[in-house]
Formats: structure tokens, C-alpha cells, sequence
């Protein structure tokens, strides 16, 4: 099971509260982040996209870094790592995001991956003058479909005459072509989403379940695993988890209680608003993610948390879900955490005793 990062380019990560850290984005924050990670056998970085963000006391997510240009700097500082850039479809061209891709694959060969999105929240585009109407909401999957046939087009032949209902391609080049190829992630978790990845996609991205019920998340990769099963193609799914760890499952369960308290309420109504704006989305990720129940402050819903003993137990559970590819991380503190991540429970997993081996060997 691969071990990544869902690196945070907008302020205060995912914690939706006034007693998290707080913290504003920056190249210095995710380049240390990136190399610590690196340093302790972390296999994959993902940053994803967010144009607008929901207000209230902390100002949640208004502070943002952009993500082709963030992944293209930690491209050029690290070495072994894969690193994922999210691209939001009804910004960027796919013809510019597979120029994009392919110059950060020569930045790092065989490294770099693509996140497709479709886009869902209204206020990110309309400020631009680029919402194409609610009925975006209907069609987005046949929109990111074609999207996707563009860019396969243009990463392996390197010339696209796609014409569709939304993108029309005259004799399309693109040249060098990647070295090794670009993997695609998608969040899709909707009939039209899973429909979607297992056509298109090389990883599905899924959040997690609950608090401390990592296993939950096996009902996600299970519909994965049978929508693949009509394609015959190879998607493995990459499970969202926070984590929040202590020396004790007791500190750890109190520092979880007190971010709690600090709900930013205002922030997380703005959010259901926009939610709730998108009637037709049925459970997809991008947008259920977003509708968190009642108390909750963590964005990505599923989370461990406990002693640095009881969340590598819980992350070897996670190792045991069939068709689970990897799981990406976020915490409550990024530096502090990947630093204990490293430290203290890797060493304590079962299914991470390889790279714990070859970091010892390394010294």
C-alpha cells in the first residue's frame, strides 16, 4: 500500500476550526513538507485546486497557491517522489494541461500525474466569468470525458482531431511527448464518475469513513473494483484519512475534542450552501466531501485518530482492503505530523516494514 500526501495549498489544511493551527500556504511550507516526506519513503504528493474559498473566522481555504505551478517547484527540489497536480477542467484547455504535464515530466521523468475535476462549486468560476451554466451539474462527466480523450490524444500520439459537443481539435500537436506516460487520478464516486474512472482513470480518489473505522472505506473500492471490472482496466483507489496522533489515545482523543470545540460554523454553512446548489450530483466525492454531517470539522470526513501505536494498527487495517492502491494523508500539524508519521508509526506498520527496512539501510 502506498503511503502519499494531500499536500496543503490553501490555509489551515482541513481542519474547519478555530482552534487548529492556523496558517497561510506557501512554496517554503510544502517544499519542507515535500522532502520530509520524501526522506521517509512517502510515495506519492497530491495538491489539489481551489479557486474560492468559504469565509467565515478563519477564512477558510481564501488563501490558495495554484496547483501545476506549486507541483512543478517540487519537482525540481525532490528526487524519488511521484507528485500529482489537479487540473479544474473548466479552467485550463486540456491541450495547455498536456503541454503543462509533459514539461513537468521533464522536470521529473516518470513522476508526474494528472487529478481531473470537473468543477461543482458555482462561485469558483462565475468570479471569472467562466460558469457554464447549472447544466454543468448534468453534464460534467460527458464535459471531463472528452476532456480526457483530448489529452490521452495528445500524451501518446501527440496529435488530437477529437471533435465533440465541447472541445473541437484542428490537427492538435503536442511535442516531446512524456517520457513513461502521465497516470490520471479521479474523484468520482457517482454511476457517471465511476463510469468515468474506470475508462479514463489509473487511481480513484476516495475519502475515508467516520472516525477510527478505517475498514469503512472498503464499500468505496468495492463499487470501484466492479465498475473496472466492465473496462478490464487496472484502477486502484487512493482513500483520504487525517490523521491525529498522540503518545496517548487519550491526548490524542483530547486534541481531536478541543479542534472540535473551535468549529468555524460560519465557514461550514457556507459550504453547505454552496453543496446543496448541486442537486444532481448523487454521492460524488467532490461533492459529498463537502457536506459534512452535524459537528464535524474535518474535510475529508474519514479519521484516525489515536496513539502513534493505534493509528499504525489502523493503517495496517487499512493495507488489508482489497483493491485500496494507497492512502493519502492530511494532519492536523503537516510538519509535526509527517515528522511523526516517519518516526513514530511507520516503523510500528506491518505492511511498511520494507521501507522501513530501506531506510535503515540508507542510515
Amino acid at each position: 500500500m502506498d503511503i502519499g500526501v494531500f499536500i496543503p495549498i490553501g490555509n489551515n489544511g482541513w481542519l474547519i476550526s478555530t482552534n487548529a493551527p492556523q496558517y497561510k500556504p506557501s512554496f517554503a511550507m510544502n517544499k519542507q513538507i515535500a522532502q520530509r516526506a520524501e526522506h521517509y519513503g512517502f510515495d506519492f504528493l497530491l495538491s489539489m485546486i481551489k479557486l474560492r474559498g468559504f469565509g467565515g473566522k478563519t477564512e477558510f481555504w481564501d488563501h490558495n497557491l495554484e496547483s501545476f505551478t506549486l507541483m512543478a517547484g517540487l519537482a525540481a527540489v525532490t528526487d524519488r517522489i511521484k507528485l500529482f497536480a489537479t487540473a479544474a477542467s473548466l479552467v485550463l484547455p486540456p491541450a495547455i494541461v498536456a503541454r503543462m504535464a509533459t514539461t513537468i515530466d521533464s522536470i521529473a521523468p516518470g513522476r508526474f500525474g494528472v487529478n481531473l475535476i470537473t468543477g461543482w462549486q458555482r462561485p469558483e468560476y462565475s468570479q471569472m466569468g467562466l460558469w457554464p451554466g447549472d447544466e454543468h451539474y448534468s453534464r460534467r462527466y460527458e464535459h471531463l470525458s472528452e476532456y480526457a480523450q483530448v489529452l490521452e490524444d495528445l500524451w501518446t500520439t501527440g496529435q488530437s482531431d477529437f471533435r465533440g459537443d465541447f472541445f473541437q481539435m484542428e490537427d492538435c500537436r503536442l511535442s516531446p511527448l512524456p517520457q513513461q506516460g502521465i497516470k490520471v487520478v479521479c474523484a468520482g464516486q457517482s454511476q457517471a464518475g465511476l463510469e468515468f474512472m474506470a475508462k479514463h482513470a489509473d487511481y480513484n480518489f476516495c475519502i475515508g469513513q467516520g472516525v477510527n473505522t478505517p475498514k469503512a472505506v472498503s464499500a468505496v473500492t468495492a463499487r470501484v473494483q466492479a465498475a473496472t471490472r466492465q473496462t478490464g482496466r487496472d484502477v486502484g483507489s487512493f482513500a483520504l484519512f487525517m490523521i491525529i496522533a498522540d503518545e496517548t489515545d487519550e491526548a490524542a482523543r483530547a486534541k481531536w475534542e478541543h479542534y472540535k470545540e473551535g468549529a468555524d460554523t460560519e465557514a461550514i454553512a457556507w459550504m453547505a450552501g454552496q453543496t446543496s446548489a448541486d442537486k444532481r450530483s448523487g454521492d460524488d466525492t467532490n461533492v459529498r466531501q463537502y457536506a459534512l454531517p452535524e459537528g464535524a470539522i474535518n474535510l475529508n470526513m474519514g479519521t484516525l485518530v489515536g496513539s502513534y501505536a493505534s493509528v499504525a494498527r489502523m493503517m495496517d487495517e487499512l493495507a488489508e482492503v482489497p483493491g485500496l492502491a494507497g492512502v493519502m494523508l492530511t494532519f492536523d500539524d503537516f510538519i509535526q505530523g509527517i515528522e511523526d508519521f516517519g518516526q513514530r508509526i511507520q516503523p510500528l506498520m506491518r505492511s511498511r516494514q520494507h521501507v522501513a527496512a530501506e531506510l535503515a539501510e540508507v542510515g
